[in-house]
C-alpha cells in the first residue's frame, strides 16, 4: 500500500520542505497495479507575494487560488502555452508558497515514461534525460493541468518518504529562470538539489554552495 508523506509535512517553512523533498519518490499510479515512480533530486521554493519570481506577486486570481489553498495538494499550471510544471502547494492555508519538482531520477516503468517524452529508452543517456527538468518531468509522469488541486496524498498521485540525504551532498544556487526578477529574487539561493546528480537540469550543478557550508534561509 502507497504510504504517502502526511499532510503535515508540506504545512511547513517552504525551504525546509524543499529541501527534504529532495531524496523522496513522486509516485503516478497510471492503472491499477502500475506505476511510475522517480527519486526527487531538485526543487525550487516560491515563497509569498512578497517574492517577486513566484505566481503569487499577482496576488489571488484564478490561475494562482491552489497556491493559497492547503498544503499538500498539487498546483499544476502551462507555461509558454506548452510545459507544465509540477508544485507541491506549501505552508498553511491563507500563506501562498509551494516548491517546484524541478527533476528526477527515474525509478519505475522507464519505458511509459520514454514514450510519454516521445523517444526510445536506449541506454542511460536517454534515462537520464526522462525527467532533468520541471517539464521532461511531466512529460515523462504524464501530468498536465488535470492534476491542477490533486492531492498529494493519493489515490493517482503522491510523494512519498525515501532516502534522506546528508547536507554534504546537498547545493544550493539561484532558482532557474528567474533573471528577470528584480533584486534579491532573481539571485536568491532557493534550489535546492543533489549536487553530483547526473539527473538534475542539465547545465545547472555548477557555481554551486553546498549546505554543508552554507543554509539558504528565509528572508523575513
Amino acid at each position: 500500500m502507497p504510504r504517502p508523506l502526511p499532510r503535515s509535512f508540506y504545512a511547513r517553512d517552504t525551504l525546509t520542505v524543499a529541501r527534504e523533498l529532495l531524496g523522496c519518490v513522486l509516485v503516478r499510479r497510471v492503472r491499477a497495479g502500475a506505476e511510475l515512480r522517480g527519486r526527487i533530486v531538485e526543487a525550487e521554493a516560491y515563497v509569498g507575494e512578497e517574492d517577486k519570481a513566484c505566481h503569487a506577486r499577482a496576488g489571488r486570481t484564478p490561475r494562482t487560488d491552489p497556491l493559497y489553498g492547503p498544503p499538500g495538494f498539487a498546483y499544476v499550471y502551462l507555461t509558454y502555452g506548452m510545459h507544465h510544471m509540477l508544485n507541491a502547494v506549501t505552508e498553511p492555508a491563507g500563506r501562498p508558497a509551494a516548491v517546484l519538482i524541478r527533476a528526477a531520477e527515474p525509478l519505475d516503468g522507464l519505458e511509459r515514461m520514454a514514450r510519454g517524452r516521445g523517444f526510445p529508452l536506449d541506454g542511460a543517456a536517454a534515462s537520464r534525460s526522462l525527467a532533468s527538468g520541471p517539464a521532461k518531468l511531466c512529460q515523462a509522469f504524464g501530468l498536465d493541468l488535470r492534476q491542477n488541486r490533486s492531492d498529494l496524498r493519493g489515490p493517482d498521485l503522491w510523494i512519498e518518504a525515501g532516502e534522506s540525504i546528508p547536507d554534504s551532498r546537498v547545493a544550493a544556487s539561484p532558482r532557474i529562470g528567474c533573471q528577470t526578477a528584480p533584486a534579491p529574487w532573481d539571485l536568491i539561493p532557493w534550489r535546492f538539489f543533489e549536487a553530483d546528480s547526473p539527473f538534475v537540469t542539465p547545465g545547472r550543478a555548477i557555481a554551486r554552495k553546498t549546505l554543508g557550508s552554507q543554509r539558504a534561509r528565509h528572508r523575513e
